[in-house]
């Protein structure tokens, strides 16, 4: 069974493109499962959760798109798509890992 948890903050619009492409993403590959949803409100959440932006797709506990040099905090993320960068990965590339 796959475990997906979507992070996200408020202040941040790219977790809603995240939630929809993630949606269509696992409809697509046929796959029927939750998602759980984490809201961070502040620097000591995002630091104890690793959270190093919004959005962060974390599959079966892995945040697969995560920089190597990434450090916690509140930030809106930016992808490098195959489309050029955007706020959330496409469906393709989350087809790819699902």
């Amino acid at each position: 069974m796959t475990d997906i948890e979507l992070r996200y903050f408020d202040s941040c619009p790219n977790w809603k493109i995240a939630d929809e492409r993630l949606r269509e993403a696992l409809e697509a590959e046929g796959i029927d499962c939750s998602i759980t949803y984490t809201k961070v409100e502040t620097f000591e959440d995002a630091e104890r959760l690793k959270f190093i932006g919004s959005p962060s797709i974390l599959i079966n506990g892995s945040d697969p798109f995560k920089p190597e040099d990434a450090e916690p905090g509140l930030a809106c993320r930016v992808f490098a798509t195959e489309d050029g960068p955007q706020g959330s990965p496409t469906v393709n590339e989350l087809r790819a890992l699902l």
